[in-house]
């Protein structure tokens, strides 16, 4: 079996560095000759998992130092920060970043902790807000936190034994380890609450505007707050917010990450997932969950040899403004900027209520690299009190689209890139010329005037 590979000449060095060593004293050190360790400092040999053993057992070196470029994201983190529009005319592709985080890699952290801490590494340019914050956590983690998988997975199959209604066994569970009774309640004893805790008459209460799966949610959410705490605050803690607000808020996408691995628990939403392409509706149909509960799950699936597709999901209101976005292992930059591009699926989708809506996207950044990305979209329905008009979003998710053939919401759609449609990270930060729904000029570009001619678009700019 060939031994697993990687290039980390710069970390070797370090260490070297750092013992006082000269190449021939650690190269006999770890028996190899000085040549090859010379190589494997400069990445033109690998360190095979035997080096990195002797490297372990002869100094106190820990190999999960070598990861440190998962701190900002690793490739794609870096990939999303460049595509800032300051850095848009020096077209920086992704094997030159690739080649600077192998080759200095404390350069490359160096590089986002600056960009991250002065505003730039959020899309709202406050890279201090508790929301962003917590996004790049979740990015870090890639949306898959497997402790918890594992555990909501045991839940689910135990809960299945006792009845196959995934609801009846939910409520059952609550009343018989935790006796505490579900009980729906109208709209008029609960006007301004989905879901409460009366400990006191020991019943979790629920409001008649929540649909099935919704409810079926709420119960998971309360028993993950209940059997998981420690689990989840544990997870919180790692992060180390210096901001309440952004602790809680990871503590509640935790939670919630709980209760929809225990309504679809990974190895069954695989297998479906498998065997059906990825049809959304049998999909939802098939674990009694809503579009967005199901949209949210398909960015988790990252377990290791058993890892589902690299989708990302956004939330996007009439406005275009993202309430939730999660890349997972996408690697997209299409959800960094503040709005998306009008020309996007998810902003159409508004005009095709509960229906989904799939697009073949091309998404050009700012330095001028393109992407092809599978979109589907749909509208979701939010609770709100009688006689008010509900709150609506379309919920998208998207895959890259040399991954998307065997979807079944792509069967019949060409994925050639010339049908793509071209989109970019919404007008201020998009540079692609002659757009006929082009509102703004890109940010910090030089707008030329002719007064003898009148193009598509009301602004024209240099490169």
């Amino acid at each position: 079996m060939a031994e697993t590979m990687l290039l980390a000449g710069p970390a070797v060095r370090r260490l070297r560095k750092r013992e006082g060593l000269t190449q021939s004293a650690m190269a006999a050190q770890l028996g190899i000759s000085a040549s090859y360790l010379n190589l494997v400092e400069r990445n033109q040999r690998p360190l095979t998992a035997r080096l990195l053993v002797r490297l372990a057992e002869a100094y106190d070196f820990d190999p999960r130092s070598l990861r440190q470029d998962e701190a900002v994201g690793g490739i794609d983190g870096l990939r999303r920060r460049l595509a800032d529009a300051r850095f848009a005319d020096l077209a920086i592709d992704r094997d030159e970043i690739a080649e600077w985080l192998s080759a200095a890699p404390q350069a490359a952290i160096a590089f986002a902790r600056l960009f991250d801490s002065s505003g730039g590494g959020s899309a709202s340019g406050a890279a201090d807000e508790p929301m962003e914050l917590v996004r790049r956590e979740i990015e870090r983690w890639r949306n898959h936190f497997p402790d918890l998988d594992a555990a909501a997975e045991a839940l689910a199959d135990e809960l299945r034994l006792s009845n196959p209604d995934m609801g009846a066994a939910l409520t059952e569970r609550l009343r018989q380890k935790h006796q505490l009774a579900v009980r729906t309640l109208p709209v008029e004893v609960m006007p301004d609450a989905l879901r409460r805790l009366d400990l006191h008459a020991r019943q979790l209460q629920l409001s008649e505007l929540l649909d099935p799966a919704s409810r079926n949610f709420q119960i998971a959410l309360q028993l993950a707050l209940l059997e998981q705490r420690d689990e989840i605050t544990a997870i919180a803690n790692g992060a180390q917010f210096a901001d309440r607000a952004a602790w809680r808020l990871f503590r509640r996408h935790l939670t919630a990450y709980f209760a929809a691995a225990v309504l679809m628990p990974y190895g069954r939403l695989i297998r479906a997932c498998e065997a059906t392409g990825y049809d959304l509706p049998i999909l939802q149909r098939r674990f009694g969950v809503g579009f967005e509960q199901l949209a949210h799950r398909l960015t988790t699936l990252q377990r290791v040899g058993q890892r589902g597709l690299p989708f990302f999901m956004a939330r996007v209101d009439r406005a275009g403004q993202f309430s939730k976005r999660y890349a997972g292992a996408s690697g997209t930059a299409l959800l960094d900027s503040d709005t998306g591009c009008p020309l996007w699926v998810a902003h159409r989708a508004f005009e095709q209520t509960g229906q989904l809506c799939v697009q073949l996207a091309s998404f050009v950044e700012p330095s001028g690299t393109a992407s092809q990305w599978l979109t589907i979209a749909r509208t979701v329905e939010g609770s709100s009190a009688p006689g008010a008009e509900g709150p609506r979003f379309v919920v998208a998710l998207g895959i890259e689209a040399g991954l998307a053939g065997t979807l079944a919401q792509a069967r019949g759609l060409s994925l050639e890139t010339a049908n793509a449609i071209p989109i970019g990270p919404g007008c201020a930060g998009c540079h692609q010329k002659d757009c006929a729904q082009r509102s703004l000029p890109p940010r910090g570009v030089a707008l030329a005037f002719d007064e003898r001619s009148r193009g598509l678009t009301p602004f024209a700019f240099a490169d």
